[in-house]
């Protein structure tokens, strides 16, 4: 089962597969390669390490203090732009986030299906599967088996809620914290937390598994 929040919801601003600023970074990209001044692999080990490592940590301090504080994740749930703000993140992309929680009866997954919305200030760079079109559309018309794709089985009877990120509204997924880890503080909770798990295409990993 599936549920997919789409209705009244605006883009304002290219809906192409490239944003005016990517194609000036990819024109610029390819300026600098032809004159020897990048390297392109090099180029690429940089984005792969600021969209998996870099980018999303302070997206995983945010639900690490969720999963240990109380009190945090009450306001995060309420407002979580000003609880985002409160560890000074934020930013353009960033102004007005909203908290959707994982729970056993319900799973949520992130998509953005007119371009590529993002919350840069908690994830860093959006990963290129995330703007691609079969994953804008399949996320939507086949959202278990796009989960099925990334190694993400769920119980037959778990709802799956597809929430559909605009220029007004960026989400960010607070995955379920793993079994046993009670008594974790935050630092080490934040060991678990993966970006897969805060846009709902992964889980967090369980105790004794690091990334």
């Amino acid at each position: 089962m599936s549920e997919h929040d789409h209705d009244h919801h605006h883009h304002d601003h290219d809906h192409s597969e490239l944003s005016e600023t990517e194609l000036r970074v990819r024109a610029l990209e390819s300026i600098l390669t032809e004159k020897g001044y990048v390297d392109p692999a090099s180029l690429d080990l940089l984005i792969d390490l600021y969209e998996k490592k870099i980018g999303p940590r302070n997206g995983v301090r945010v639900v690490a203090k969720a999963w240990s504080d109380p009190d945090y994740h009450a306001r995060l749930m309420k407002d979580a732009t000003a609880a985002i703000a409160e560890l000074d993140y934020s930013g353009r992309q960033g102004e007005h986030m909203v908290v959707v929680e994982n729970t056993p009866d319900q799973h949520n997954i992130v998509v953005c299906t007119l371009c590529s919305c993002y919350p840069h200030p908690v994830l860093g760079l959006p990963p290129v599967w995330y703007k691609s079109a079969p994953y804008r559309s399949r996320a939507v018309s086949d959202p278990r088996g796009v989960l099925h794709d990334f190694g993400v089985a769920l119980p037959a009877d778990t709802k799956i809620r597809v929430w559909d990120s605009t220029a007004e509204i960026r989400y960010l997924v607070l995955p379920m914290r793993p079994k046993g880890t009670e008594g974790w503080n935050a630092e080490q909770l934040a060991e678990l937390v993966t970006r897969d798990s805060m846009i709902g295409t992964g889980l967090p990993l369980q105790p004794g598994k690091t990334a």
